[in-house]
């Protein structure tokens, strides 16, 4: 099933779907994710405003759209895929701050604060950031340290443990990411 995290319609098709063929959801995983290297005395408004589309309120409007079938798991989790550039500890205090991006970089803050306020707000649901660390992806041409595997281990770490499962964390396949 295809589904644009910026598009109203194509979320509420894949809920549908969803809805009519399980009629619950007991993991969300929310993924999706754009990059944007624009150099701070270069980055506009529409640069944020663009990656924030997808990598922010693409999580806000899949994660509302589906809160129903979650309501209806037994054991419901949100993993919400962030990243440690999102991170102000790793920001400002290790040398991955050199390849901060204004756009990426605080739409993955975003991401792991909106994350912590739906954990917050509805605790029947299990809702926590996991960072996939420098993985080989699409989204830096390849070029990152860890498989993809490697890169999943938190995410599959996570959904694994039901409703075992913490609440209002940030993680990576190390343990908890400093913020």
């Amino acid at each position: 099933m295809q589904l644009d995290v910026t598009d109203d319609a194509s979320v509420g098709a894949a809920v549908s779907v969803v809805g009519e063929r399980v009629g619950r959801l007991d993991i969300l995983i929310n993924n999706a994710g754009i990059g944007g290297r624009a150099a701070a005395e270069e980055v506009t408004a529409d640069d944020l405003r663009r990656l924030y589309e997808t990598n922010v309120f693409g999580v806000v409007r899949v994660t509302h759209a589906f809160l129903p079938l979650l309501k209806a798991a037994e054991a419901p989790s949100v993993i919400n895929v962030s990243s440690g550039m999102g991170s102000f500890a790793a920001m400002t205090e290790t040398e991955w701050a050199r390849f901060g991006s204004v756009a990426y970089c605080s739409s993955k803050s975003a991401v792991t604060m909106v994350t912590i306020q739906y954990a917050n707000g509805l605790p029947g649901i299990r809702f926590n950031a996991v960072d996939p660390g420098y993985t080989a992806t699409d989204l830096n041409g390849r070029t990152g340290t860890q498989t993809v595997q490697e890169g999943t281990d938190a995410v599959v770490r996570l959904a694994l443990l039901g409703g075992a499962a913490p609440t209002g964390t940030f993680t990576d396949r190390n343990g908890t990411v400093p913020w």
